[in-house]
């Protein structure tokens, strides 16, 4: 073992060197990538193309969109960098904006594309057959050479196994009509890029070990699988979850901590070791011993989320397409306590003071993905020119794992599932946005009681971090006030500010598209028309937004 693990670093340091003595470019005929070349055209792909806009616009007005992402932590995240909204700590190498397709114009590429040629396009599933085939996974079981990273003839990263064909409860069968163990859930998309009208639409799916779904050893058991997917509901938002009646003798638990086992409506989250409070699952992850505690979810836990064009109905609604863009998937692979998350946020602010200039290194490939120093491995899969799956390149997976590693809003690094739907809404929260969509949802509140998407335009003044999204500063802004019906709407209806038009949609989608046929996602993926003028190029040393009132949140969730 110790031979391997040497063995392993090796290969890692010598490829770094490669890394440091060439330099070509990964696109090359403009049509194909090769996904086996370790070679980097940005070290710092890291770094999220949204990091460098521009805070202070020509008018001198601050915008600050950067509380999506830099804000109040929860304990076991210790990375509580709220204070990054004050400046741009960027590490040397990475003060260049190395992502060159923000500063494209892309309209005469797009005019090229009519609007039915792009329609068809997205309406066309590259994912699985009509007769229930899963394309990718059949690839990937028949593993192109080109794709063998180590040479040994077969796939060792993920194989895609969801069939996206859920029931009434969210859960997702294969072609038998048997549980994959994928459960789909609606959740409140995160202010900003991952709203539909900037460009995307998206799911996420979880899935538990499966420990987690079994009543006992070799019985899959749903109800089982359900109550253990409601308490790690509970530990990673930390608050008591509304369940529906759970028979609490047939676990031998006290779900809702009365002190008696009868029937429990609600997971109650009472977690303080210290003072002896303990939570418990249930089932065989309970008779196996299974760790666990608030805000960490169990190893093999697993995310598949998809990103896919806009799409929209003869309503003009907008809902998925068919086609996706990127399929991106994610594992936990090795348990963190509360202290090595503690040493780990501590190490990497010590790194920052003794060698500011020095970037990140992230271990892994295009095969198995990339560690993100915290438990957890990612990787992806992006259309090819043809428009077909395929498997990102090293460099590729690394533009993931700047969101997944080390930034305030995350919960054991990830984004969607604290943000879940509970009990009250549709399939109380358990379901595939193409069972049910955004609209008529309400708009959802930051932990101290704010409209969070209202708090989102009033800080940024506009809806997007690039601030190119005129349709919503038209609709909600008058100058640089709010329009006041326009927020009553949002209120009650999300999807009136996520929402794009028809027009704007199929306008996104042909530029994603010239990406595409480009193969160029080295240099970004944003789906923008013409070159942005409110990002940087170049940013200074310990550079400053400007923003001086930093948004916080008066109590953590």
């Amino acid at each position: 073992m110790r031979t391997e693990v040497i063995l392993s670093w090796v290969m890692f340091l010598l490829s770094l060197v490669l890394v440091a003595c060439t330099h070509n470019d990964i696109v090359g005929d403009g049509v194909s990538v090769d996904i086996k070349n370790r070679s980097l055209y940005n070290e710092a792909a890291y770094v999220p193309s949204q990091c460098y806009t521009k805070t202070e616009d020509t008018d001198g007005r601050i915008h600050n969109p950067c509380f999506t992402c830099h804000i109040d932590a929860v304990i076991p995240n210790y990375m509580d960098d709220w204070d990054l909204q004050r400046g741009y700590t960027f590490r040397e190498y990475a003060r260049t904006n190395r992502w060159s397709n923000l500063f494209k114009d892309r309209r005469n590429a797009v005019s090229a594309i009519s609007d039915a040629e792009i329609t068809e396009y997205i309406r066309t599933d590259n994912y699985i057959t009509p007769e229930g085939q899963l394309l990718l996974a059949s690839t990937l079981k028949q593993l192109p050479q080109a794709w063998d990273i180590d040479g040994d003839g077969v796939w060792n990263g993920y194989i895609p196994d969801c069939y996206y064909d859920f029931d009434n409860e969210g859960f997702d069968r294969d072609a038998n009509g048997k549980d994959t163990g994928w459960r789909a859930f609606g959740y409140y998309p995160l202010p900003g890029t991952f709203w539909p009208t900037n460009g995307s639409t998206d799911d996420v799916l979880i899935r538990l070990p499966k420990d987690f779904r079994m009543l006992r050893e070799g019985v899959f058991d749903r109800e089982t699988y359900k109550v253990n997917l409601l308490i790690i509901e509970s530990l990673i938002k930390q608050k008591t979850i509304e369940s529906f009646a759970i028979d609490e003798t047939r676990y031998g638990v006290d779900l809702d901590k009365d002190g008696q086992l009868a029937t429990a409506e609600e997971i109650v989250f009472d977690y303080a070791p210290r003072d002896g409070k303990y939570m418990s699952y249930v089932g065989m992850a309970k008779a196996k011993h299974h760790a666990i505690a608030a805000g960490l979810y169990p190893v093999g836990t697993e995310f598949l989320h998809s990103v896919r064009y806009v799409d929209t109905d003869e309503k003009g609604n907008t809902r998925l397409s068919p086609r996706m863009k990127e399929l991106r998937y994610g594992k936990k692979i090795r348990w963190m306590s509360y202290s090595d998350h503690r040493r780990i946020a501590d190490e990497e602010m010590q790194d920052r003071r003794a060698f500011p200039d020095r970037l990140e290194v992230f271990i892994g490939d295009a095969e198995r993905g990339i560690s993100n120093k915290r438990g957890w491995r990612y990787q992806g899969f992006i259309e090819d020119a043809s428009g077909a799956l395929r498997p990102q390149s090293y460099e590729e997976n690394l533009q993931c794992i700047g969101c997944h590693a080390n930034i305030g809003v995350l919960a054991d690094s990830t984004f969607a599932f604290q943000r879940k739907f509970e009990k009250d809404s549709f399939q109380e929260g358990w379901f595939h946005w193409s069972q049910h969509g955004l609209n008529g949802i309400k708009e959802p509140k930051t932990p101290d009681g704010r409209f969070e998407y209202t708090l989102y335009l009033q800080e940024n003044h506009a809806g997007d971090e690039f601030r190119a999204n005129t349709e919503i500063v038209q609709q909600f802004f008058n100058g640089e006030a709010l329009e006041h019906d326009a927020v009553e709407q949002l209120h009650h209806n999300i999807a009136h500010l996520l929402f794009p038009s028809p027009s704007r949609a199929l306008e996104l989608n042909k530029a994603y598209k010239v990406i595409v046929n480009e193969q160029s996602f080295i240099y970004g993926r944003d789906a923008t028309l013409m070159p942005l003028t409110e990002v940087h190029k170049e940013l200074n040393d310990e550079q400053k937004t400007g923003i001086v009132s930093p948004v916080r949140y008066e109590k953590s969730l």
